[in-house]
């Protein structure tokens, strides 16, 4: 003869149970908090860091909570419903059980492929890296995750809300032993028969959060932002045909790199010349910069400002030095100042098709890019700037 299902939930079931409780509802406020806090000092900067770090970090947590939780409902049986005969009520509590499940699984990790897709801003607190297997550092997966993680939470949000208000509904309309059965310690309660999941609950519960992972897909795959115009063709003695324009910041301890899509090189070289060998201006989209997580910040009046000061402008003579390399000695200029910059560059000549690479370093408080942010532990001083082109002779 089978045994006779207990009158309360286990020890483990409660303590799963309460402890994802207290989880989510500090979870869902602080990001929304996160979300809502000013970033424009050093230390609104730090505080908002700091709120989506403990947002991060115990959504990483929910998962595993959630995981474990589940592992353990599907091997463990619980007792019933105290009401069987109502079965519309029974039904719907088991799908609101079943979507309150899944997106547990499904919010915090499309939050946590959106982070591990993205460069930089607020880590997670934990020894085991930033990143995931298999999820690339790319801008358009974080949107796509982004947005799903943005419908998968209200999903989530709206089950926790349901699934409270059932509980009360028991608790103080019908003053059954729903909430007190879940609760620690023993009281009066009446045993039932174990529980039976209908499997339609479930059915219906992942369809409804697919429908969302659907939804949060069509809409991070919405119209892109607007972008400025792209720049024209300049005339050049040399064309570059691949080659990519980086800048790399350090922002709260760590590296956030990024580059310009858009920019143009016209360039006059003699790769024959000693000393004094041609010279070069690049000009440079300033709204084409992919920075991170960052990228829409750096585009705010405190930093590029992009709307006021659209493009920057570099200009040098190139001048070989006995070594082999070269020196692209000229004047940056970058929301509206003007200021001397030294770019050092290896060069390579083959035929009619050179190669050259180089770096330097640049104070953006040169250029009053991010005032507010006087201190360095938010945001570092010097941002290095990369170049690595391939350019062919014009005919």
């Amino acid at each position: 003869m089978p045994d006779a299902p207990p009158a309360h939930y286990g020890t483990v079931t409660k303590l799963f149970h309460w402890t994802t409780a207290a989880l989510i509802l500090t979870l869902i406020p602080l990001g929304l908090i996160a979300s809502d806090w000013a970033s424009d000092s050093d230390a609104a900067l730090a505080t908002k860091a700091t709120l989506f770090s403990i947002h991060k970090t115990l959504g990483v947590t929910v998962f595993f909570v959630a995981l474990a939780r589940i592992l353990w409902a599907l091997g463990h049986r619980k007792p019933g419903p105290l009401h069987p005969e109502r079965k519309g009520e029974t039904l719907l509590a088991e799908i609101i059980h079943w979507t309150l499940y899944g997106s547990l699984v499904a919010a915090p990790l499309t939050g946590w492929i959106d982070h591990a897709a993205t460069t930089g801003f607020a880590p997670i607190w934990w020894p085991f890296g930033q990143s995931l297997p298999f999820v690339p550092k790319d801008p358009e997966i974080a949107h796509l995750f982004g947005s799903m993680h943005w419908v998968l939470t209200r999903i989530l949000a709206a089950s926790v809300l349901l699934h409270v208000a059932g509980a009360l509904k028991h608790h103080v309309i019908d003053r059954d032993a729903t909430l007190r059965r879940m609760w620690f310690g023993q009281s009066d309660v009446p045993r039932t028969v174990w529980h039976r999941t209908p499997i339609i609950a479930p059915v219906l519960a992942f369809a409804l959060l697919g429908s969302g992972a659907l939804a949060g897909l069509a809409l991070g795959q919405g119209e892109p932002a607007p972008q400025a115009a792209a720049l024209d063709e300049v005339a050049s003695d040399w064309t570059v045909q691949d080659g990519t324009l980086g800048i790399t910041v350090i922002q709260m301890g760590s590296e956030v790199s990024g580059q310009f899509a858009d920019w143009t090189a016209a360039i006059a070289f003699d790769p024959e010349a000693t000393g004094d060998a041609g010279s070069v201006e690049v000009t440079v989209n300033i709204a084409s910069l992919t920075l991170g997580s960052v990228t829409d910040q750096a585009m705010g009046p405190d930093y590029f400002d992009a709307e006021t000061h659209p493009t920057a402008t570099f200009a040098a003579p190139l001048v070989a030095q006995d070594d082999g390399s070269y020196l692209a000695d000229g004047t940056l200029t970058l929301k509206g100042t003007t200021a001397p910059v030294t770019l050092p560059f290896t060069l390579s000549v083959d035929g009619d098709t050179a190669t050259a690479s180089g770096k330097a370093t640049l104070d953006r408080m040169t250029y009053a890019v991010g005032e507010s942010m006087a201190d360095e532990s938010n945001l570092g001083f010097d941002v290095q700037v990369s170049v690595d082109l391939t350019a062919t002779r014009a005919e």
